[in-house]
């Protein structure tokens, strides 16, 4: 059964649709990531649940209750913003305090609390200072202890990372969910990055247009893509066009990589109908010559792009373009304005539903 519901959810701003049927549920102590682009509806979502924004339509409940008609101060909600929000004329416990403060609690008991809950953000000896004193990730965590001190019954955190450096925001990834474990506390998590998503998730929920396009976990939705949005919003991706040749056999043919081998995704198609294969750069080899056993083509490199530890070649099998990620050392094969034969395996191929 689930913790939080979200039933028929539906913004208008005129004629035009924010959100759209929007349908979801998530079970207590779950962490759950709203992914996708800007302008996709995930922070609409996000600020209906806490009640900054009234929906058009649907209904928003938690353990069964209805939120509607409930004020922001009423729904018993924790919330981190990009813009951290503290007050500069109060130390670290004081901020954390203060929304103890604001159901009662006295200074003493209150900064007590505000100092155990800096701690558990490991901040134990910071809770004297003043925001101006604090690096950028100490005021992210001294936000979060903030949002977590009442104990509330969800956490959202509205891309709470933006701000922070790589190295940081990395860390600062760890450390939420480490938290989040420690609390056991639902937690909605807003980003556009994808991988803050796939590595602090227990599933994702992917938005395009005011709408979810697949909930699954990180590794389904890696792997599996419903949409062929999802496909080339998550990760990177080579999308190919093709029709079914035949269904029980899973094969199909493409104008410029031939008939190939799929894996099945959970949506038959019949023969002859067009279908979208994907397959990811990681599951592609580069090599000189074909390699037997597997589905060979030849490409013309267009473009290396070198990582250090990786590089991606990207080039065309006729006007099929095609990605191909390898480990650093492996590239020194083939150089750009050369051809080459790339290959993979038929599993490695995976049929998307639409």
């Amino acid at each position: 059964m689930s913790y939080l519901v979200l039933n028929g959810i539906t913004k208008t701003y005129g004629q035009f649709f924010a959100l759209e049927e929007v349908n979801l549920g998530i079970g207590k102590g779950e962490f759950v990531t709203f992914l996708g682009p800007s302008g996709s509806g995930k922070t609409t979502t996000l600020m209906i649940i806490a009640g900054f924004e009234k929906a058009t339509a649907g209904t928003v409940d938690i353990e069964g209750r209805s939120l509607h008609g409930l004020a922001p101060h009423q729904r018993n909600i924790g919330i981190v913003f990009q813009n951290y929000g503290l007050f500069p004329h109060k130390t670290a416990a004081e901020n954390v305090w203060f929304p103890l403060q604001m159901r009662g609690t006295k200074r003493g008991p209150g900064l007590k609390k505000g100092e155990e809950m800096l701690e558990l953000v490991g901040l134990k000896d910071f809770g004297h200072r003043y925001p101006k004193e604090l690096s950028g990730g100490q005021q992210q965590r001294v936000a979060l202890a903030r949002a977590l001190v009442f104990e509330p019954s969800l956490l959202l955190l509205d891309e709470p990372l933006g701000a922070l450096d790589k190295n940081l925001r990395e860390q600062m990834q760890i450390e939420i969910k480490r938290i989040q474990r420690a609390l056991g506390v639902t937690t909605i998590f807003v980003t556009h990055d994808q991988t803050e998503a796939m590595s602090m998730s227990d599933r994702i929920v992917v938005f395009e247009k005011g709408r979810i396009q697949q909930v699954a976990t990180p590794l389904d939705i890696y792997h599996k893509p419903e949409t062929r949005f999802v496909a080339g919003f998550i990760g990177e991706s080579n999308l190919i066009d093709a029709a079914v040749t035949d269904p029980a056999a899973r094969k199909a043919s493409s104008e410029h990589l031939g008939e190939v081998e799929y894996a099945q995704s959970e949506h038959a198609v019949e023969k002859g109908k067009p279908v979208t294969l994907m397959i990811r750069p990681e599951h592609i080899r580069l090599s000189r010559n074909p390699i037997e056993g597997r589905h060979n083509a030849r490409m013309k490199v267009e473009t290396i792009v070198n990582y250090g530890d990786n590089a991606l070649v990207i080039g065309r099998v006729g006007t099929q373009p095609m990605r191909v990620r390898v480990l650093g050392a492996d590239v020194v094969i083939i150089k750009e304005a050369e051809d080459c034969c790339i290959s993979w395996k038929p599993e490695s191929m995976y049929q998307i539903a639409k």
